[in-house]
């Protein structure tokens, strides 16, 4: 079983496509999760006898109330039980693979305090194909994803309804059939599993590798068209294009002279209007194309570099 490894080097677009398009396992760093266990032992030390907000407080405008040490538990719980507030459609499976992915990435650099068991949960839901119920409407988005990542901790600590071979179940149910047991509440595990923005991050990749295939297509397309209406070939070659230096019109051009490499509708310029004397007025055969399959390098290029620098 192939395993892509979370926590050793930063997670890379490749490593993301793999484990959400082409379904890899994921398995835990141990020096990455050797970090998890050391934040979460520093914050159970250093919280004593200080106030520390979201731990010992109350949240948001609430903050100025101090809260007991028997309640800081049930704090969490009731954190997660009140965001879980979603409505209108649930969120593709597909995006809440990602932003689960997203949120274990983050909680894997070792800043947060978390108890590590909530890793080791949130990664086994993934490789389980447990996925929370999560709905498209609530989130806050300027103070986090708070409402979708409440539906994920909800999951967790085994409340709520998941997605399940194919079914919506009660996460008891699913967490029974795959011999897990729910998170239990140490210190801040409600705070740390929702405040962040993993949401926004996750469905904005799923949106980064539809554009990399659509801008694939797009180019595919485009050379096929060329070749319908036997175009020139100089409106996509390197000499003209390297003229403009910018990158994706570069990457375009190059990428349509890929595809069309050995094609036999395609001319050459020279072949036709240069190497031959031209005797009529009006030269039947178009000497330059139309703008729209012309400047497909300059269209497309710059949706490559936005593309590139997502």
């Amino acid at each position: 079983m192939e395993y892509i490894k979370l926590g050793n080097a930063p997670l890379s677009y490749n490593d993301c496509y793999e484990i959400l398009i082409n379904n890899k396992f994921i398995e835990l760093d141990d020096d990455a999760m050797a970090e998890v266990y050391k934040s979460h032992s520093f914050l159970k030390e250093f919280i004593k006898d200080k106030v520390i907000y979201g731990v010992n407080t109350g949240f948001g405008p609430m903050a100025q109330y101090k809260i007991n040490q028997e309640d800081q538990v049930q704090l969490q719980y009731n954190l997660i039980r009140s965001h879980c507030s979603g409505s209108g459609n649930q969120v593709a499976i597909l995006n809440i693979r990602a932003l689960m992915l997203a949120r274990l990435n983050t909680l894997l650099l070792g800043y947060s305090g978390i108890n590590p068991d909530a890793l080791i949960l949130l990664k086994e839901m993934i490789n389980r194909e447990i996925y929370p119920v999560i709905y498209e409407h609530g989130g806050l988005g300027a103070s986090g994803d708070l409402v979708q990542l409440a539906h994920v901790a909800l999951a967790l600590i085994g409340e709520g309804e998941v997605h399940y071979k194919g079914y919506i179940a009660e996460t008891t149910v699913a967490f029974g059939s795959e011999d897990l047991k729910p998170l239990a509440i140490y210190i801040r595990e409600g705070l740390a599993l929702m405040n962040g923005t993993s949401a926004m991050c996750g469905i904005g990749l799923v949106n980064l590798i539809h554009s990399k295939n659509l801008l694939k297509l797009s180019i595919a397309a485009t050379s096929m068209i060329v070749e319908l209406v036997e175009s020139y070939d100089d409106h996509y070659s390197a000499e003209l294009n390297s003229v403009k230096r910018h990158p994706g019109q570069n990457y375009v051009a190059n990428e349509m002279k890929l595809f069309l490499s050995g094609s036999r509708l395609i001319r050459k310029r020279e072949q036709y209007l240069y190497d031959k004397s031209v005797s009529e007025n009006i030269i039947n055969d178009k000497v330059q194309e139309n703008y729209s399959i012309r400047c497909v390098p300059q269209i497309l290029g710059p949706v490559a570099d936005t593309i590139n620098y997502a």
